[in-house]
């Protein structure tokens, strides 16, 4: 019997769904450097063949053939002498269809495992797509035995138990996990621990990396002893292949110690995911850059700084458009946050659209005063410029509205909601405020923008207003934002009743305030572009309303 053991975790991005060759060239890329080491097995992501999330591209034959075809191609790779090789794909068995793991070695698919427990909830429907396969026993390998899970099967204990029960040395899961903030800290580590300490057995949870959609996922692979000692550690949203080594003491697995990275603090994992999230968004999309709004404000001042550390100055292309009601501030505060940047700046003055709209609708509008229709068409005029010049030179549009206005209502549909991703749609205003400090103070060590400032102190410290009509300022039209924020997120994150938020100290009316503005502006939210999951209850995949509801605050 072995008694030593070296495992290769290779936290990679195959999160490209459905680009299935270069989801193989990376797992080559990764068994290959696995080889280099000295691995004797080398271990890829959930889905890494197919990429995930796949959603409903399952459903099309073509598409889990073609992943067949796949793992056909890298298991006959295996034949080489090298190291053994897990990777994810689906696996179609007569009418059953599952979410699996397949051990490569010696040439061919040595043995498939297939998820048991199916998540659905929050951005998961894998009930509606995938079979659930048996509990499943340990995998032999080289004279150990590998218990092998894929992501939710250990988030609940009956399959590592199983596992424990028919002889598995280690428990190793492949995962696709998505980031949340605190997640690692709070849900998977607690997890990881449970089940060692419920087994006696060592864990591994290898995590992928990269966006797919709103979802990034953020590595922060690790190991766990049978003493609940973390033994390795990878980085958060980079790319990392990472040598473990295993022995026998006695009748336990170990890990040697090794590896154990330092993780961002919980403001720069919320940074990383969206810089992560933008950065595949357009780079897998086939955007030459993108496009934005630089208004003055603090919004698009932490969006574009984003772009810039995504993409690099290059590929950032920011647009005034100031109307009579902008301020000399917002033009100097816009004009600096572009320079601090390095990126190409335009100015594009609304005013003749302002004009013709308002002589165009004259006649229809009669005597009516001027109202929130006139602000509206302001924000709409600037939407159609910006997706003019997006669509005339290939840039995406990135949008720049937050959670709190998304919440609310608080922007205008086929305006600042027009566009095709936004960083800031899963975080509250507070947190932007947040961001833009922290990011003022901290340069992420992957970033392609510049050290120092990135935008000028005023831009944060100055009161929020959409420029639409004269001395106009958020707070006229909503309560100040560490109320709102605070009441947006009991009533959507914690689902908490009028009641329960009154007995936390918020004022009632403004309470039934807000549940008003939260349920009207549904429609709108149904027609936002994607963002940057960051929350538990992102708005679209973990939060889904009816836009016709009777059910109000009013009868709760």
């Amino acid at each position: 019997m072995a008694d030593t053991l070296k495992i290769a975790l290779a936290q990679i991005n195959t999160t490209h769904v459905g680009a299935l060759r270069a989801n193989a060239e990376r797992i080559r890329a990764a068994r290959a450097e696995g080889a280099r080491l000295g691995a004797d097995l080398v271990v890829t992501p959930e889905f890494s063949v197919g990429g995930y999330l796949p959603e409903d591209l399952v459903r099309k034959p073509a598409y889990v053939a073609a992943c067949a075809d796949v793992i056909a191609a890298l298991a006959a790779e295996t034949a080489d002498g090298g190291p053994g090789l897990i990777v994810g794909g689906p696996w179609q068995d007569g009418d059953k269809l599952y979410n699996a793991a397949f051990l490569l070695e010696g040439g061919r698919i040595a043995a498939r495992r297939a998820k048991h427990e199916l998540p659905n909830y929050g951005v998961f429907d894998e009930k509606r797509v995938f079979d659930a396969g048996p509990v499943p026993g340990p995998i032999p390998f080289r004279g150990f035995r590998i218990g092998l899970m894929v992501c939710e099967d250990w988030w609940l204990p009956t399959v590592a138990e199983t596992l424990c029960e028919t002889g598995a040395e280690m428990l190793l899961s492949i995962n696709g996990s998505p980031f949340e903030a605190d997640k690692h800290e709070k849900q998977r580590l607690p997890l990881a621990v449970a089940r060692v300490v419920e087994t006696g057995l060592p864990f591994v949870f290898l995590g992928q990396v990269g966006g797919q959609d709103e979802i990034v996922f953020d590595g922060a692979s690790f190991v766990l002893n049978p003493d609940r000692s973390l033994a390795q550690l990878l980085p958060m949203f980079e790319e990392h292949v990472v040598l473990t080594e295993w022995r026998r003491e006695g009748e336990r697995l170990v890990c040697t110690p090794g590896e154990v990275a330092r993780l961002p603090d919980r403001l720069g994992q919320i940074y990383g995911a969206m810089t992560l999230g933008l950065r595949d968004y357009v780079d897998k999309n086939g955007f030459p850059g993108v496009v934005l709004g630089l208004s003055g404000g603090i919004d698009s001042a932490i969006s574009a700084a984003v772009a810039v550390d995504a993409l690099g100055a290059d590929r950032v292309h920011a647009v005034m458009m100031p109307s009579p009601y902008t301020s000399g501030e917002s033009l100097e505060d816009a004009a600096a946050c572009a320079r601090l940047l390095g990126i190409r700046y335009d100015t594009i003055g609304i005013g003749p659209a302002m004009e013709a709209f308002g002589a165009m609708l004259a006649p229809a509008f009669g005597n009516r005063p001027p109202d929130i229709t006139e602000e509206n068409i302001q924000s709409r005029i600037r939407g159609v410029t910006l997706m003019a010049l997006s669509n005339k030179f290939g840039s995406m549009l990135l949008t720049t509205g937050n959670k709190s206005e998304m919440s609310t209502g608080y922007a205008t549909i086929y305006g600042d909601m027009a566009g095709g991703y936004s960083v800031l749609k899963d975080v509250y205003k507070t947190m932007v405020f947040a961001l833009c400090r922290w990011r003022n103070a901290h340069r992420p060590a992957d970033a392609k923008g510049p050290d120092g400032l990135v935008m000028p102190e005023r831009v944060i410290t100055k009161p929020p207003s959409a420029e639409l009509r004269p001395d106009q300022k958020d707070q006229d039209s909503l309560p100040p934002y560490d109320v709102l924020d605070a009441i947006l997120e009991g009533l959507i994150e914690g689902e908490k009743s009028v009641d329960a938020l009154v007995a936390e100290g918020h004022d009632r009316a403004l309470v039934l305030r807000v549940w008003k503005l939260l349920d009207r502006a549904e429609y709108k939210r149904r027609q936002a572009p994607p963002g940057v999951k960051i929350t538990p209850r992102a708005f679209g995949r973990d939060r889904r309303y009816p836009i016709t509801n009777g059910f109000t605050a009013l009868v709760s």
